[in-house]
């Protein structure tokens, strides 16, 4: 899966648990429990699906499950962490105007101007960068 399309999806995530909270403090059910959430069928088309030989030893299945997973994982991580910080830097900044839902709403649109098709996980290019994970001028332009 692209990068952008998993951060999609970690978007997709954070505005359902947003709803879900919402629901919940106006007294409302969330859904059906017997529904699969949003967030579990997201995370399931984000990891890679594998095979395991029936005759592998346990250690091969430690090593195949690690090798498939682990990318996803670091890139799934990767994509929470850049939503994270999108939301900090606006919180951060004290700007009360804007909502998380808008900073979601702002990043959505971003990734799909392809500001995300670089990579998620270029966490050393980040390190020294101002910028809020918004792209060009941060949290002034949500």
């Amino acid at each position: 899966m692209e990068r952008a399309e998993i951060m999609k999806r970690v978007i997709g995530i954070l505005t359902e648990s947003q709803e879900i909270r919402r629901s919940h403090e106006a007294g409302l059910e969330a859904g059906p429990a017997s529904e699969p959430g949003v967030v579990t069928l997201l995370l399931s088309e984000m990891m890679p699906h594998f095979s395991v030989p029936a005759d592998a030893t346990p250690l091969q299945v430690g090593r195949i499950v690690g090798e498939t997973l682990a990318p996803a994982v670091h890139t799934i991580v990767g994509a929470f962490a850049a939503a994270f910080n999108s939301l900090a830097a606006v919180h951060d900044s004290g700007r009360t105007d804007v909502s998380s839902m808008d900073v979601l709403r702002e990043l959505a649109l971003r990734v799909e101007a392809g500001a995300y098709d670089h990579g998620l996980d270029d966490d050393a290019d980040d390190a020294d960068d101002p910028d809020d994970g918004l792209g060009e001028g941060g949290p002034d332009h949500v």
